[in-house]
């Protein structure tokens, strides 16, 4: 049996990783063009979510930790809007952009309540 860190047994990173899979998948439907752009960047600010959680959760004091959510935190925003700017130029489907979207919902509900544990345990 493998050694399992902390941050795999995190929900918030589970779902991340998740997340950056869909995000890889509907990116390889998008036009050849975009390669350089739009999926390079939806591709690595997925990526930057469920890598800065678990960087986070490395941390020695909760204030190191606290930050590293609120960057994975702000990485999930920088996604959906990504996302809307690519479901209005129709590289994704208003179905896809809403199941992502829900995705990303549960994602920063979690990141703020694991933020604000961090926060209000600063001293530990």
């Amino acid at each position: 049996m493998n050694y399992v860190y902390n941050f795999e047994k995190l929900q918030v990173w589970i779902e991340s990783k998740e997340l950056t899979k869909q995000i890889y998948k509907v990116t390889q439907e998008f036009p050849e063009n975009e390669k350089f752009g739009l999926v390079s960047q939806l591709r690595r600010i997925s990526t930057s979510i469920c890598s800065n959680i678990a960087e986070g959760v490395s941390r020695r004091t909760n204030k190191e930790k606290a930050r590293f959510s609120t960057i994975a935190f702000s990485s999930a925003v920088e996604v959906i809007n990504q996302l809307i700017i690519s479901c209005e130029l129709e590289f994704i489907t208003q179905k896809q952009y809403l199941l992502l979207r829900k995705q990303l919902e549960s994602i920063t509900n979690k990141l703020n309540a694991l933020r604000r544990y961090q926060i209000n345990n600063i001293n530990q």
